[in-house]
């Protein structure tokens, strides 16, 4: 029987996809800091809400940085794999 259903485990040897983590926990950065960053603002806390502010504009560009060039590595390496089974008979 095949199990076409991917399971959350890896099997015993099957190494586990880490390329988008980076992004992930930088997007998740950005998501803590625009809430600390209202939570500032609300009370009053300027000066904290704009540091606080920033730093979210910034996590959230490097991980749309890190996850689009992430992309664009696997999209170029799919393109060259066409390339160079186009001739390939299976």
């Amino acid at each position: 029987m095949i199990d076409d259903q991917p399971t959350a485990q890896p099997l015993t040897g099957e190494a586990v996809n880490t390329a988008n983590r980076l992004g992930l926990v930088l997007a998740a950065m950005a998501v803590v800091s625009f809430v600390a960053s209202v939570g500032n603002f609300a009370t009053r806390q300027i000066d904290a809400g704009v540091s606080a502010a920033s730093m979210s504009l910034l996590a959230a560009g490097a991980s749309l940085a890190y996850r689009s060039a992430e992309l664009r590595r696997v999209r170029q390496v799919q393109r060259d794999g066409d390339k160079t089974h186009r001739g390939a008979t299976y």
